[in-house]
């Protein structure tokens, strides 16, 4: 243990020096004494993040294509061409998947994120084919970045994901109701540890190459039904590379300039939603990354500090695609008046979404886990025929309250759901752009949500 004379300065205390001698304090060269370094600097720059907040398409597009109007860079954090987002701009309907919604916004950078998993032919295909629905899209190239640490999703990874979908169905008789497009096994491969990332690709392509071929054998061993096509797929993307290159960037360098240079208004936008979450959401039946608000620190580098507003997009109903417990589901007339108004199918599968009424224990549950600044409420418009409309307020398990959203799937399948049922307005909202305009039921029915929630509107 160190002796008092072979201490330094410690903790502003005058000791000796590790000779001895006193010690002489001199001041740091450049550094004014009254702002010392242990200050905390606030940050220049914060992200604001549009997120989901029930089981996704909730019309998080429409907000983040709102926001991006005057944003300087619009990013992705995580997911892949799982999620679809629509946005419609001088009555032009684009669809998108990888691309972020901001690259509409021709003033600003898009930037996909190291958390983002990548399939190229599907990011150069969805940009062509919304480069023909419209001039939107014009010069995406130029004004998108793409970090060099995001993982690619091969089409043996798309494969795979079929095959383990036939298998569940075969093995359980239900499958995850995935949308096949090599999400799962990309994060497994990345996980794993044997995954390519795009600076891999855009390296030696001969080392590139090699580790593709044993990643490729990997999975054929593991699913000797596979059909993978080694060389043409290599050949694919080899092709890709040209056009890729000018793209990547080193991603936490471009986000650490970002936040600490000149003032610049940076928007990330969430792909699928809370409750699809790997970790906070309806297990097994959920996404493979964190869509909540912790993947915007993994999937792009930005430290917590630099978080700023968190909006929550809530839909004024409830929906989900695929399969999993939904409590407040309706398999009724009201469910399809939801559906067919809403035109709730999917925007990358197509399929049907199954509709019931607004779960607050389920949105509440989201607030917990992000901390929503606000929130914005989409799609109230769906509701205007309804004379009266229920929104779940309380779960329940064999008679006894549950004071929180359950983890166990099996749990939540026999919840009881108790609602408070409210006045509809019965008239269209469609030309309301402001709360005053809005009818007096419905302003109520959204102040019954932020009480309840404990959260304003945006």
């Amino acid at each position: 243990m160190a002796s008092e004379s072979s201490m330094a300065n410690v903790n502003g205390r005058e000791t000796t020096s590790l000779n001895g001698e006193p010690v002489v304090k001199r001041p740091r060269e450049g550094v004014p004494q009254e702002h010392p370094l242990r200050t905390p600097k606030e940050p220049q720059n914060k992200v604001t993040v549009v997120l989901g907040a029930q089981w996704g398409d909730e019309g998080k597009g429409k907000v983040v294509d709102l926001l991006a109007m005057d944003a300087d860079i619009v990013c992705r954090c995580q997911g892949g061409n799982n999620a679809g987002h629509t946005v419609v701009v001088d009555s032009v309907e684009y669809d998108f998947h990888l691309l972020p919604s901001g690259v509409l916004n021709k003033k600003a950078t898009s930037f996909i994120g190291n958390g983002v998993v990548i399939h190229l032919p599907g990011l150069f295909e969805e940009a062509e084919k919304n480069l023909r629905k419209g001039k939107g899209l014009q010069g995406w190239e130029e004004r998108l970045k793409i970090s060099d640490r995001a993982h690619i999703v091969f089409n043996f990874h798309q494969a795979v994901d079929g095959i383990q979908e036939q298998q569940r169905q075969q093995q359980e008789g239900k499958n995850l109701g995935t949308t096949k497009k090599g999400i799962g096994p990309a994060y497994s491969s990345k996980a794993a540890r044997n995954g390519l990332r795009v600076c891999d690709l855009v390296s030696d392509f001969k080392v590139f190459e090699e580790k593709f071929r044993m990643l490729a054998e990997h999975f054929r061993t593991m699913y000797p039904n596979l059909n993978v096509d080694i060389d043409s797929e290599l050949q694919q993307l080899k092709e890709y590379t040209e056009r890729l290159r000018p793209l990547v960037t080193d991603g936490v360098y471009f986000m650490h300039k970002a936040l600490t240079g000149p003032s610049k208004k940076i928007l990330v936008e969430g792909a699928n939603a809370a409750l699809l979450d790997i970790d906070f959401g309806t297990y097994p039946f959920v996404t493979s990354s964190n869509c909540t608000v912790g993947g915007v620190c993994t999937g792009l580098g930005v430290p917590p500090s630099y978080v700023g507003r968190v909006y929550g997009v809530v839909k004024a109903y409830t929906t989900r695609v695929g399969v999993g417990a939904f409590p407040t589901e309706q398999d009724n007339e009201t469910g399809n008046l939801l559906q067919s108004r809403g035109r709730e199918f999917g925007v990358t599968t197509g399929r049907r979404r199954r509709c019931g009424w607004l779960d607050l224990i389920l949105v509440r549950y989201a607030h917990m886990v992000n901390g929503f600044s606000a929130i914005a409420l989409t799609k109230l418009d769906i509701l205007d025929t309804l004379p009266e409309i229920k929104v779940a307020v309380a779960y329940k398990v064999n008679g006894q309250p549950l004071p929180s959203f359950p983890a166990n799937m099996d749990v939540l399948t026999q919840v009881k759901v108790e609602y408070e049922t409210l006045p509809g307005w019965c008239c269209s909202t469609e030309t309301a752009r402001s709360f005053e305009e809005l009818p007096v039921q419905a302003q109520n029915y959204i102040r019954f949500i932020e009480d309840f929630l404990q959260v304003p509107g945006l």
